[in-house]
């Protein structure tokens, strides 16, 4: 054994020893997620804010204004899948920090298409920069890595809490950074993403330099530690892959579900309230109003997750997203009051099935292959909102915005019974 691999192992043994140094990185890595996730907000709000209007811009037409948003997705989807590859052989800070630094370089292409005006650099680039939102998503798996099973999900609720700091203060610099950009020569509407170029890289600049000792790394070796403990006899093992693999099922499937439901209902909610005459401050409001739903409640129901149980809060999801498409369904094109809460509902709904979803699938995975599972979950929800996002035109064309809504509410009711099948035949531990 070499020198340095001594070295490496004294390190990690020093970690799986001490329960104090593994608190302590915990608490660490906790701060240094929430730091990437600050600027990884701010990166990816801005650009999605504008990608469409970039498009429109460039192209003279509003016919292809939904394929920037299309590409963030498909791009986040496919990076989804890579960063989570890449963490599980190199650890969370490789394939987090790459995929902020790879849509780092993404958003200077998108600034350097609109100097250029060239459309099909612009395409490219969107298509690289949804990395960085990919590695804004999985970033909150990292601070996770090493939480204990009772801590899990207000783990999670903190790195989301953080990410609306960046989220909302992202489009409010979209008019200081367009005002920016044509100061140094730059069309206006590439300003925002010399925002999201320098978030990007900075986030991920952060989490090369400081996310060490790797998290996952550490997670990883404590689980090889408690199998030589525990030396479970064989029928025991196989029948713990087994709740873990329906664990597993339960935790993506309420994520994908959520996701489709709020993804067709936000989507059409502006277009909705245009046709009925509201102006784009009350459709800033309304959306602004879904957003501080979807992300500030995150700690308060991260105390719940844990405390009260991941089902009790996954059927709580399917009950509020129920609840906002009735709600949305039912309301009065005129009150802007009623769409307020049920759009509010909308992002609180999502919120209990992204927390109690994501609890879910670190309670089913081994530290040795949760960071690939994590990644293909994440590309089923990227998969997810951008299916959402493209049917709901259609669904609207051929029923109404109240169809819509009150189809999404009944799909979100189908939690229920996915709940009830988990707990069937051999229960799922649920922590509280």
């Amino acid at each position: 054994m070499s020198h340095n691999q001594k070295n490496s192992k004294a390190w990690l043994q020093s970690y799986v020893d001490s329960p104090e140094k593994q608190q302590k990185l915990y608490r660490r890595t906790l701060f240094i997620v929430v730091m990437s996730q600050i600027f990884g907000g701010a990166g990816l709000a801005a650009g999605i804010t504008v990608g469409a209007l970039l498009a429109q811009d460039m192209l003279g037409t509003d016919r292809y204004a939904g394929i920037p948003a299309a590409l963030l997705t498909f791009g986040s989807a496919g990076a989804a899948l890579l960063i989570g590859r890449v963490s599980q052989r190199f650890g969370r800070r490789i394939g987090l920090a790459g995929g902020f630094l790879t849509g780092g370089i993404g958003a200077v292409g998108v600034i350097v298409s609109a100097i250029t005006s060239n459309i099909y650099l612009l395409f490219a680039s969107l298509l690289v920069y949804g990395a960085g939102s990919a590695s804004n998503l999985q970033a909150r798996y990292a601070g996770v890595d090493l939480a204990k099973p009772a801590q899990r999900a207000t783990a999670v609720s903190i790195a989301m809490v953080s990410t609306t700091f960046g989220a909302v203060a992202g489009p409010n610099l979209v008019d200081v950074m367009g005002r920016f950009a044509v100061s140094i020569g730059i069309p206006a509407l590439a300003g925002p993403f010399i925002l999201g170029a320098a978030a990007f890289l900075f986030a991920g600049l952060v989490l090369l330099a400081f996310l060490r000792p790797d998290p996952l790394i550490v997670a990883n070796a404590l689980a090889d530690r408690q199998v030589i403990d525990k030396s479970q006899p064989i029928e025991k093992q196989s029948s713990n892959l087994a709740i873990n693999n329906r664990g597993i099922i339960v935790g993506a499937t309420i994520m994908v579900l959520t996701q489709i439901v709020m993804t067709s209902i936000m989507t059409m909610t502006p277009v909705y309230m245009k046709h009925h005459g509201h102006g784009l401050r009350e459709v800033g409001m309304v959306i602004g109003f879904h957003i501080g739903a979807m992300y500030l409640p995150s700690l308060v129901t991260g105390i719940l997750v844990d405390k009260v149980g991941r089902t009790a809060m996954a059927i709580a999801s399917g009950a509020t997203l129920l609840a906002a498409g009735i709600l949305a369904a039912s309301a009065p094109s005129d009150s802007m009051l009623l769409l307020i809460v049920a759009l509010s509902l909308l992002g609180l709904g999502w919120n209990f099935g992204l927390i109690s979803g994501t609890a879910l699938i670190v309670d089913s995975t081994h530290p040795s292959t949760r960071a690939k599972t994590q990644g293909t979950v994440d590309v089923l929800i990227a998969l997810a909102g951008a299916s959402g996002g493209a049917l709901s035109g259609m669904v609207v064309a051929q029923t109404s915005y109240a169809g819509l809504s009150f189809a999404g509410g009944i799909l979100s009711l189908i939690l229920i019974p996915v709940v009830i099948w988990s707990r069937s035949n051999q229960k799922i531990k649920e922590i509280s």
